[in-house]
């Protein structure tokens, strides 16, 4: 019990750190996108042809794509995460279910060192220990502290209840089945943490992962844009209107 609740104390920092990582590189991603290049004005120099260069149109699809592909999984990353936060909580509550079920069993076991309180063995008495015993049941069934298979078995007398023990006895008895139910639970509970934390974590390294490459492609967008540039060969008219200089006076 000791080596799962280490191992859930030493995962905790970690996922921290996973998640800060991945928001600085959400961040990064989100500037280098916003800071899009302007617009080429009207009459700016076009860029040199290159025969080898990849097609701007196509880089800046790419990267269009690359990052909605990046926000979904920041997104299915973002759920995982909250789904293991919430195995991570009722990992805590059954714990301090069972904790409290180990006390209580403990302390009916001491009570059942002492020797029993004597008491006549009539079927007056007997009655009244069946009736004790299941009222003890039904209340910790309402409680949630016994199954209904488990409330069956009480009524039926089956796996080791025995209405005609001393109440103090089958107090210890049903302790004993709660503190059972309530570790069964908690090992459950574990289990489901553990698996949350893999698919959080694996659903973290997809998004980084696309983060890393929507900025990789988001750059290789922005340097297309930052070639040496050649003049660009204007229409005749503007051609003309360009060499036009008004005559000096005088």
């Amino acid at each position: 019990m000791d080596v799962v609740l280490y191992e859930f104390l030493v995962d905790v920092p970690q996922a921290a750190v996973i998640w800060s990582v991945l928001l600085v590189l959400a961040l990064t991603v989100l500037t280098v996108l916003v800071a899009r290049p302007e617009r080429e004005p009207a009459f700016a120099p076009a860029a040199t042809a290159d025969p080898a260069a990849p097609d701007p149109a196509d880089l800046r699809r790419y990267a269009e794509e690359v990052a909605v592909a990046a926000a979904g999984a920041a997104q299915t990353a973002r759920r995982r995460r909250e789904r293991w936060l919430t195995a991570q909580e009722r990992v805590d509550q059954a714990w301090r279910a069972y904790d409290e079920a180990e006390t209580a069993a403990r302390r009916f076991a001491g009570a059942t060192a002492l020797p029993a309180p004597r008491t006549p063995r009539t079927p007056a008495e007997y009655v009244a220990r069946e009736r004790f015993l299941h009222r003890a049941a039904m209340a910790a069934y309402w409680r949630g502290d016994l199954s209904v298979r488990q409330l069956s078995d009480v009524f039926a007398r089956r796996n080791g209840w025995d209405p005609r023990l001393h109440p103090v006895v089958q107090e210890a008895v049903l302790h004993r089945v709660v503190r059972d139910l309530r570790r069964v639970e908690y090992r459950t509970a574990a289990e489901r943490e553990r698996v949350a934390w893999r698919q959080a974590e694996v659903a973290a390294t997809a998004a980084r992962s696309l983060v890393a490459e929507a900025s990789l492609a988001a750059e290789r967008l922005r340097a297309s844009t930052r070639t040496v540039v050649a003049p660009r060969r204007l229409p005749g008219a503007i051609r003309l209107a360009a060499r036009w200089r008004p005559a000096r006076v005088g």
